[in-house]
């Protein structure tokens, strides 16, 4: 609000008959600021046009149409003004599809849900909603995360002792700053192992980084060559490729060709089906609605049901889980289940295929026919 060159309050300079009055702002200038920041004059056409419109479906509460004669008042110079704009946004919104129309009315009424909340709600833009719970409950007890049991107003140790002894605020004001201290020293890394690390990341991904790195074929973004995307699209190999999977395993799973031949090593090792329904967990995250209830079923027909086809290993938590994630499907049905196959293949599977001749042939073999393309190249620079 300070800040004149950000959008805020102007502040002058007032000259009187015999003085000056340095750094002042008028109630006329908060006002505006006011105005101009909260969309109060965006809230008066929204509101007035909804007056305009299917008095049934879209009817004004009655803490709304306090808020609509509140702005009249406040607006009452330039009310004609914001009733033409509202008139205006109404003609617009009818010559458009009936489908899109309600669209719309839903993200109006969701926006100005949230900024301008029912009375008595939670306004979520001022407040963090987590906040608001814990100061709904102040006495509750929570444990620490460090095994101490917590008020939640003090955050300090609550002994067994503290109903009928109370401390002095010296001793609680001590064990605060312990706790802290605690706290900082668990949380805290050394300036030297940060820089060690973003390095070492910096160095392991420079050649795949177009803005340290020229590359080849070049980003079609800046030319127009689109040589890049056709293979990252397709699963022809390339030493860089291949070579990139060792750095982690979601850069195996988020290449098609490093899933393919991670897949193949799997089915080697006789464990196909974790690779098979974790994809079946992510394809489901991005299938419409009505697709969902189906691919639930037969994802959990095929890896989960007793007597499943190619049934998964899970622990008996996850499975509980799922169990009755399933009985009300959704994208998210099998997040529990994906996550612990995931770090089941990750700690395990990963390691070993890192390890296997398939990778490391696949790995040599990019590396000599790259050497191999080098050669002939300067050969015929030379001959040439």
């Amino acid at each position: 609000m300070q800040d004149d060159k950000a959008g805020g309050v102007t502040i002058r300079t007032v000259k009187s008959f015999l003085s000056k009055i340095p750094s002042v702002i008028t109630g006329a200038d908060i006002v505006q600021w006011l105005m101009k920041s909260l969309n109060i004059e965006d809230q008066a056409i929204y509101l007035c046009k909804r007056t305009m419109q299917n008095k049934a479906r879209l009817e004004l509460a009655d803490y709304e149409a306090e808020n609509l004669a509140r702005l009249q008042r406040a607006f009452a110079r330039k009310w004609e003004f914001i009733f033409m704009q509202a008139e205006a946004q109404v003609k617009i919104d009818r010559k458009k599809d009936k489908t899109e129309r309600k669209i719309l009315d839903s993200q109006e009424r969701a926006f100005w849900d949230v900024h301008r909340p029912v009375p008595g709600c939670v306004n979520t833009t001022e407040m963090d909603i987590r906040k608001c719970r814990r100061m709904k409950n102040p006495n509750k007890v929570k444990k620490s995360v460090y095994g101490v049991p917590e008020d939640s107003q003090t955050h300090s140790p609550i002994h067994s002792f503290a109903s009928t002894t109370k401390q002095p605020a010296k001793d609680d004001l001590k064990k605060q700053i312990t706790l802290l201290n605690i706290q900082l020293d668990r949380h805290c890394l050394k300036m030297s192992k940060v820089a060690e690390s973003l390095v070492s990341y910096a160095e392991q991904y420079l050649e795949y980084d177009p803005l340290l790195t020229p590359q080849d074929p070049p980003n079609p973004w800046v030319s127009d060559d689109c040589t890049f995307w056709d293979m990252e699209a397709s699963k022809e190999l390339n030493q860089q490729r291949v070579k990139r999977w060792g750095f982690s395993f979601d850069e195996v799973l988020k290449d098609p060709a490093g899933r393919d031949q991670f897949l193949k090593f799997l089915e080697s090792e006789f464990s196909s089906e974790n690779l098979r329904f974790w994809s079946a967990a992510e394809d489901l995250k991005k299938r419409p609605l009505l697709e969902v209830p189906d691919k639930v079923q037969e994802t959990w027909q095929e890896f989960l049901a007793p007597g499943a086809p190619s049934a998964i290993n899970l622990d008996s938590h996850s499975y509980e889980i799922t169990s009755q994630n399933v009985k009300d499907p959704g994208r998210y049905t099998f997040e529990d289940a994906q996550e612990h196959i995931y770090k089941l293949m990750k700690s395990d599977s990963y390691a070993r295929f890192l390890r296997s001749n398939a990778y490391q042939e696949l790995l040599q073999a990019r590396k000599k026919g790259k050497s191999l393309t080098a050669k002939r190249l300067t050969g015929l620079m030379q001959s040439s």
